[in-house]
């Protein structure tokens, strides 16, 4: 792999919380990022953060269920910066409940975002992002520990999740003699605006208040606390670095704990 300051990374769902602690990461190792989210204002305001701070991101809106828009958004990073050398597919949203009680449209919007969105963007990725070209390359998808596990009340989330540790396995299997390394990262707790709306449904699901619901949740991790982003971001930059070209088809887990295999 060629150095950090020749490669480009993408990476979705970057205007907070995970996505965006991994693409300062990684702009701050001299890594050149394209980030992108569903709120242009938001992904604006990112970039205009992350720029102020010396790096060297750049950024729009995008839908990943949406594959016009993945596909312009492959495109762009293309013509800013060269061929993809780094995907990172972080975006995603939470999705729970009673199974039995479930809207039909939440199952479905969470399956399509969570891997749904994995698939179109990787596959942009690997053509119109020109990675199949390079001598190496990195594919990096943000699963969970409920990609490898159960949780009552999670069902369209961990189906999903557990979908992408599924896709990361076969793909990295298919690109394996190509110098494109294909892993997951299984994040267990971490605290961004996605837990509260988490801690939200269990609340609900518990009956109790969300204050009672975070003593609960974090009460499970061994550690004590959940994980904050920049540890999550700390494994993706390992994944990506030329130190981790024999690692691939593995699922990752940054749980303080909590899942412990």
């Amino acid at each position: 792999m060629t150095d950090s300051t020749e490669r480009t990374a993408l990476v979705t769902g970057a205007s907070n919380g995970i996505g965006r602690a991994i693409a300062a990461t990684l702009a701050v190792e001299g890594v050149r990022v394209h980030i992108c989210g569903r709120d242009s204002v938001t992904v604006k305001q990112t970039v205009a953060e992350l720029r102020a701070e010396g790096l060297e991101i750049s950024g729009q809106a995008c839908d990943v269920t949406r594959p016009d828009q993945v596909t312009a958004l492959v495109n762009d990073c293309v013509a800013r910066y060269g061929p993809v050398d780094i995907l990172v597919n972080n975006a995603g949203q939470p999705g729970g409940g009673i199974t039995a009680d479930i809207d039909n449209a939440l199952w479905y919007a969470t399956i399509d975002t969570n891997l749904n969105g994995v698939f179109l963007m990787t596959k942009a990725v690997l053509n119109e992002g020109r990675m199949r070209e390079r001598a190496s390359g990195r594919v990096i998808n943000i699963a969970s520990v409920w990609g490898k596990q159960g949780t009552i009340g999670g069902a369209p989330y961990a189906a999903a999740k557990h979908g992408v540790v599924g896709f990361t396995r076969c793909l990295a299997l298919e690109l394996a003699k190509s110098g494109i390394t294909v892993n997951a990262v299984c994040p267990g707790y971490v605290e961004t605006p996605m837990s509260v709306n988490v801690r939200a449904c269990q609340a609900g699901i518990w009956q109790v208040d969300e204050e009672e619901a975070l003593r609960r949740l974090a009460s499970d991790i061994p550690i004590g606390r959940y994980s904050e982003p920049e540890e999550v971001a700390g494994m993706v930059s390992y994944l990506a670095s030329p130190k981790a070209a024999s690692v691939t088809g593995q699922a990752l887990n940054v749980c303080g704990g909590f899942g412990v295999y």
